[in-house]
């Protein structure tokens, strides 16, 4: 089989803990229409922009029996295997055409993971130390791996991952009844946070350990947002995790969950949102407001449902807010809120057109604020 027909079988079907935004860099458009290489996946970088990934396997061949799982064992697919140094010279043949900047590796789980493993860490050591290869790569540590091996995998990754795929033993029971949540996988994320932060980095790549990340899947172990809320923040105060990344269900033919419905993307990109206001804003878990079943509201971004409960009737001034504070109105985030403080030591915000200068949208905050004391839909009459 050749290595591009080998390419195209493992990048099918895979579920990338990375998001992609529309827009796609020509060159890789061009290539993903001729049908010569898989697609490429756009992944945030932490500063803002996005690089585009190769994301692929190791082996699609895989002994566990994941119930919504494209790869699960006994589904009659085609299948494919790479030796390190095949999918490393296939994957820098892309890099030198400029089609991608960095690699997402993952693997169908061998020899109760051990295997699988190896096989990661002989590409990712194939491309940083005889390659020379200097871009991005994220690691997926397999459920079952050994902790020498997680620690050699982190030495050469600028992102490791394992997916937890549930809130809690009972749900994963649900998606993948031959996987230990505990002794299988969460084990392995705190292997990764001891190393990270107990471990010295000589021989580290970039003389840093890599950030750290999980992913849960949406919808078909009927978990609700309140336990995946729940999940993400402790995953967030206890283990430093970068990101926390959902998946919202899609069914996959021949697969028992074939006959369960999708997950509305809705609902994915409402828990992303949370997920950075655990992260980026202060919020805690208990302060989100859900429904009975323990549901975030769809039609309305968590911030602003909270903010209706909470600002509408008691506003905050904008002369007086904490920065804390300045993170709960709609409208503003950690940049807007750090240029009104500085704005604040010179001058005091006293007009619809300080705001906008500071680039706060008067639409999005005006319910939850006060200006020199007064809302602002009053002094809208004023000027």
């Amino acid at each position: 089989m050749e290595q591009l027909d080998k390419l195209k079988i493992l990048s099918e079907n895979m579920d990338v803990d990375e998001e992609s935004p529309s827009s796609i860099h020509n060159n890789c458009e061009i290539l993903k229409k001729s049908g010569q290489y898989p697609d490429v996946t756009f992944a945030k970088l932490p500063g803002g922009g996005t690089i585009p990934l190769l994301k692929t396997m190791v082996s699609s061949i895989c002994e566990k029996n994941c119930n919504y799982c494209a790869f699960r064992s006994g589904r009659d697919i085609r299948r494919a295997t790479f030796s390190p140094d095949e999918l490393a010279d296939t994957f820098l043949s892309m890099v030198n055409k400029n089609i991608v900047k960095g690699l997402f590796l993952s693997s169908g789980i061998l020899g109760k993971g051990i295997f699988s493993q190896d096989r990661i860490i002989a590409t990712a050591e194939i491309l940083r130390v005889k390659k020379k290869f200097q871009g991005y790569l994220h690691l997926k540590v397999m459920p079952g791996a050994e902790k020498d091996q997680i620690k050699e995998l982190m030495k050469y990754a600028d992102r490791v991952s394992i997916n937890l795929e549930a809130p809690n033993p009972e749900r994963l029971s649900t998606l993948a009844p031959k996987k230990d949540f505990f002794n299988e996988i969460f084990t392995r994320l705190k292997w990764m946070y001891e190393i990270k932060t107990e471990e010295e980095t000589k021989g580290v790549w970039k003389n840093r350990w890599p950030s750290i990340s999980t992913q849960f899947v949406v919808g078909p172990a009927n978990e609700n947002d309140r336990e995946l809320i729940q999940s993400t923040s402790y995953l967030f105060n206890n283990y430093k995790l970068a990101r926390v990344y959902f998946m919202a269900f899609s069914p996959v033919l021949n697969t028992p969950f074939e006959n369960i419905s999708p997950e509305n993307p809705i609902r994915e990109h409402r828990l992303y949102q949370a997920s950075y206001l655990l992260r980026d804003y202060g919020f805690q878990a208990t302060e989100f407001i859900f429904d009975q079943s323990g549901k975030l509201a769809l039609d309305a971004d968590p911030k602003t449902i909270w903010a209706n409960e909470k600002l509408l009737h008691s506003p905050l001034e904008i002369n007086a807010a904490t920065f804390q504070d300045l993170l709960r109105i709609p409208g503003i985030g950690p940049k807007r809120a750090t240029l009104i403080i500085s704005y604040r030591k010179r001058n005091r915000i006293k007009t619809m057109g300080d705001l906008t200068r500071l680039g706060i949208s008067c639409t999005k905050t005006g319910s939850y604020i006060l200006v020199n004391g007064k809302k602002l839909e009053r002094q809208l009459k004023l000027f």
